[in-house]
């Protein structure tokens, strides 16, 4: 069964009316929820980038009944593995096992600002890697010394673990990627609906041994508003950054970069890839290219806090009522 998620977008909102979103997007139905964890927003325009595990360390009291997840956190740069197993099994206890650890490469505009180097993709890759296996051990309880090529560890142990591991989701883009993490993660995130890429991974996961079944776990973004122009607006004004891709957006290391790189997307190219006004249908014609690419989870985005909370009370529950009733059951 196709499950849905809401975003908890900590570039458009402050932590608060966050906490405040997640506790209706459980009462409406959502499956789980999902927190970008950033230190700065794509653009000055969103005006936020509270910190992401405080704020989960919150949603999980708020809330009983959905999963929760990191969309994504790189634990290379600005955090070292080590802290952030640390992080993630304390949101694990504290969820009651609701808590899924998701990972990435990370980019530039979040990572740099502790002073470090932005090491090229195929680096990130290796440290990422590394960083998964040694997330691993620590969450599976081991008392870890490493000594690796991008982290040490002496003698580590956390000590706060919920009764079951929390599992790790990672964001791959491409063939290179899903050989190296299919067989480390426990799901796959990625950003577009393509079914080779999910293919790739079962095939790559089989052909690693005797693995558990993955989730596959998407993302889109979508402007509901009952006004169609003010949703476009809206849209470009927020997510115009979107229409980099993500191999320019990993390397842009400021606010003023994006906008700098995104002056010429237009209105009318933000909603010829977002989903842009009052008609949920459409909403639903385009969430379904990720349930026939063959993904589990697919987590909403509604662009723009202005709208966050009239897209709730009014949009929400009859947008799930649709999904569910076009998605696949089994």
């Amino acid at each position: 069964m196709t499950r849905f998620g809401y975003t908890l977008m900590t570039e458009q909102s402050g932590p608060k009316q966050l906490v405040g979103y997640a506790g209706d997007a459980e009462r409406l139905g959502f499956d789980f929820l999902v927190s970008s964890d950033h230190y700065f927003p794509w653009l000055d325009e969103q005006g936020h980038a509270p910190y992401a595990w405080s704020l989960l360390g919150a949603v999980a009291q708020v809330t009983s009944r959905v999963d929760l997840m990191t969309y994504v956190t790189c634990p290379t740069v600005r955090y070292h593995p080590a802290v952030v197993a640390q992080k993630a099994a304390t949101l694990g206890v504290l969820s009651d096992g609701r808590f899924t650890l998701g990972l990435g490469a990370g980019e530039s505009l979040n990572e740099h600002v502790v002073g470090e180097r932005w090491p090229a993709v195929g680096e990130r890759h290796d440290m990422l890697e590394e960083a998964v296996e040694v997330i691993r051990a620590l969450l599976d309880g081991e008392r870890l010394t490493f000594d690796g090529v991008h982290f040490r560890v002496d003698s580590a142990k956390v000590w706060d673990l919920p009764e079951q591991p929390v599992e790790i989701g990672v964001a791959v883009s491409g063939a290179q990627s899903i050989s190296r993490f299919a067989p480390l993660a426990d799901h796959l995130i990625t950003t577009e609906p393509e079914a080779d890429l999910i293919a790739g991974w079962d095939r790559a996961r089989a052909e690693a041994g005797d693995l558990p079944r993955s989730r596959k776990i998407g993302q889109i973004p979508i402007s509901w508003d009952p006004d169609a122009d003010a949703a476009k607006q809206r849209a470009h004004e927020q997510f115009r950054w979107f229409a980099g891709g993500w191999h320019v957006n990993a390397d842009l290391p400021t606010t003023e970069a994006f906008a700098a790189a995104s002056q010429y997307v237009r209105p009318e190219d933000v909603a010829g890839t977002i989903p842009c006004g009052p008609d949920l249908d459409a909403v639903v014609e385009a969430v379904s290219a990720y349930w026939e690419a063959g993904f589990t989870d697919i987590a909403l985005v509604q662009v723009g806090d202005a709208a966050q909370q009239r897209f709730l009370d009014e949009a929400a529950g009859p947008l799930l009522e649709k999904l569910r009733a076009a998605a696949p059951t089994d």
